[in-house]
């Protein structure tokens, strides 16, 4: 059965501790590695691996601690890895569209759209026919994914409150153009969720909210109502 339990969501950093209930998996190592070894009870040995989705510090902050200190894996791109300056036995490189197992985990990377050099996401397949999807920072995913039972996906801000902040002078129109694209917005999530099955998802995740131009409780009211699954925020 697969736990999620979340870190740290967001723009000041991200981390999420990942289970099957087998195999224990760091995804994001976004924040400060003493936050991490709290977040998993000082139990670092257990974990058999860290994913990281691209080179932004809020998610790959602890990068090298995770493989110093933690004695750890951590699997990105190439291109993550070559902004990030980082390399060794600890290191491993992964493509897109290559699986690979950690544990009870088979992992098949995927590319996503963000403004960064080779960004990932992950579709993660346990040995108990659960599927788990993760998807951060992209402001669109091209494929569909068959029988997810778990989603993890940003839903960072939606355009009607971006363009009310910036229209009340709080955010800078510069922001509007980025975020277009480089992040997901409820639209863009609503649109995704509508064009997968649905049918085996038990839970839905909503990752990395904007803090100035997003509102956690309506979007999962409206992620609920469109899809009657279970709706949590990170």
């Amino acid at each position: 059965m697969i736990e999620i339990t979340p870190l740290a969501s967001g723009s000041s950093g991200n981390a999420y501790k990942v289970t099957d209930g087998h195999t224990l998996l760091l995804l994001e190592a976004g924040i400060n590695y003493k936050d991490i070894q709290v977040g998993f009870d000082f139990h670092m040995s257990q974990v058999v691996g860290c994913l990281v989705t691209h080179e932004h510090g809020d998610h790959s902050k602890a990068v090298k601690d995770v493989i110093k200190k933690g004695a750890i894996d951590v699997y990105a791109s190439k291109g993550t890895f070559s902004k990030l300056g980082i390399s060794g036995h600890r290191v491993k490189p992964v493509e897109v569209k290559k699986q690979f197992t950690l544990g009870t985990w088979t992992i098949m990377p995927f590319d996503v759209q963000h403004d960064v050099s080779e960004p990932l996401g992950y579709l993660m397949a346990n040995q108990s026919g659960e599927k788990l999807l993760f998807a951060t920072d992209t402001y669109y995913i091209k494929y569909k994914f068959p029988r997810l039972t778990h989603i993890m996906v940003e839903c960072n801000y939606s355009i009607d409150i971006l363009d009310q902040n910036i229209l009340d002078g709080r955010v800078p129109q510069v922001m509007r153009r980025r975020l277009l694209k480089s992040h997901f917005s409820l639209a863009n999530v609503k649109e995704f969720l509508q064009a997968n099955d649905l049918s085996q998802v038990q839970e839905i995740w909503l990752l990395h909210l904007s803090n100035n131009n997003s509102d956690a409780a309506r979007f999962k009211r409206e992620i609920m109502e469109l899809t009657g699954k279970p709706v949590y925020i990170a």
